[in-house]
C-alpha cells in the first residue's frame, strides 16, 4: 500500500492510498480520514460508497465530513467506484454510466468485465482487511453510507450482511436497479440477462426476498433530476412498510443529486450512524 498524499484537518489526517488489488486485478485508490486519537485507540468506522462518474475524490473534497468525524470519533474511508487503468474495459459507447465510474458494487461474470469489475469482492473482502491492518479501525463497529450508485451499494451490502454493520444510510439511492434504466443497463452488461441473478443486488428485491437491517435512513432531493425514473424512493418505503423495516425518508424539498446537498446534511447521517455505533 502507497500512501500518496496526506492533509491535515481538524485535529486529523486525511489520507489518500494506492495499492494492487487482488480483486480487481488493477491498482485501486481509496481514502481514509483518520480523527485525533490517543495512540492505541481504536475507532468505529465509516465506509463511504460514491456514485456514477466519481472516484474516492468527490466526497473527500465536497462532503464536509472531516469536522464531524473528528468531533465524534469516526474514521470515514472512501474507495474509488470501479476498477481503472490499462486494459480495463469500458462502456462500448463511452456513456456515463457503465463501465469506468460506474461499477455498481456488483462481482460481474460477464465477459469482458468478469476479469476486473470485482467491486463487491473489493469493497466487502479485500478493503476491510486492508483498513484493518493498517488503520486503528475496530471492525466490531462499522457502518456504511452512500450516495446514488453507491447508495444503491451501502444498502445492498448492508441488507446481505446482517450484523456486520451497525446502520446504514444513504443519499439519493438507486434502490431498485432491476426496474430502472441505470439498474437494467448495468446488471445485464455485469451479470447477464437472468433477472432472477440481478435481485442480489437489489435492495427492494432483497427486502422482498426476506433480508432484514432494523432500520434505513435516507435523504432525497424533491427537485432530483433523477429522482421519478432512477432513484423511485417510494419502492423502498413500500418494501419496508411490508417487511415492517422502520425506514426513515426525508424528502428535502428544492435540492437536487448534487454535493451541495450531500454536504447540507452529512453531520446529520454522520451523527445518526454515530449514535447507532456507541450501541452495545
Amino acid at each position: 500500500m502507497e500512501q500518496v498524499s496526506t492533509n491535515r484537518s481538524f485535529g486529523g489526517e486525511q489520507g489518500v492510498y494506492k495499492h494492487v488489488s487482488a480483486a480487481t486485478g488493477t491498482e485501486m485508490t481509496f481514502s481514509v480520514f483518520v480523527p485525533p486519537h490517543q495512540t492505541g485507540t481504536k475507532m468505529p468506522v465509516i465506509w463511504y460508497l460514491s456514485g456514477l462518474t466519481c472516484t474516492h475524490a468527490n466526497v473527500t473534497e465536497k462532503a464536509e465530513f472531516r469536522r464531524i468525524c473528528a468531533e465524534l470519533g469516526l474514521i470515514f474511508v472512501a474507495p474509488d467506484t470501479s476498477p481503472r487503468g490499462e486494459g480495463v474495459p469500458d462502456d462500448p459507447a463511452g456513456a456515463y454510466d457503465f463501465g469506468l465510474g460506474a461499477g455498481f458494487y456488483v462481482d460481474a461474470t460477464q465477459a469482458p468485465f468478469d476479469r476486473h469489475y470485482r467491486m463487491w469482492s473489493y469493497i466487502t473482502v479485500e478493503l476491510p482487511a486492508i483498513v484493518a491492518d493498517n488503520f486503528p479501525a475496530d471492525m466490531g463497529r462499522q457502518s456504511i453510507m452512500g450516495h446514488s450508485m453507491g447508495g444503491h451499494g451501502a444498502l445492498t451490502i448492508a441488507l446481505r450482511h446482517p450484523g456486520r454493520y451497525a446502520s446504514v444510510s444513504a443519499f439519493a439511492p438507486i434502490v431498485a436497479p432491476s426496474q430502472v434504466p441505470w439498474g437494467e443497463k448495468a446488471l445485464t452488461g455485469y451479470l447477464g440477462e437472468d433477472r432472477e441473478t440481478w435481485r442480489r443486488h437489489d435492495a427492494v428485491a432483497l427486502i422482498e426476498d426476506g433480508a432484514r437491517v432494523s432500520e434505513l435512513l435516507v435523504d432525497q432531493g424533491s427537485a432530483d433530476n433523477f429522482l421519478a425514473q432512477e432513484l423511485r424512493p417510494e419502492l423502498l418505503e413500500s418494501a419496508c412498510r411490508a417487511a415492517g423495516i422502520a425506514l426513515t425518508l426525508n424528502l428535502r424539498e428544492g435540492y437536487d443529486h448534487s454535493y451541495y446537498f450531500i454536504s447540507t446534511f452529512m453531520a446529520d447521517h454522520l451523527r445518526w450512524h454515530a449514535a447507532r455505533l456507541s450501541k452495545d
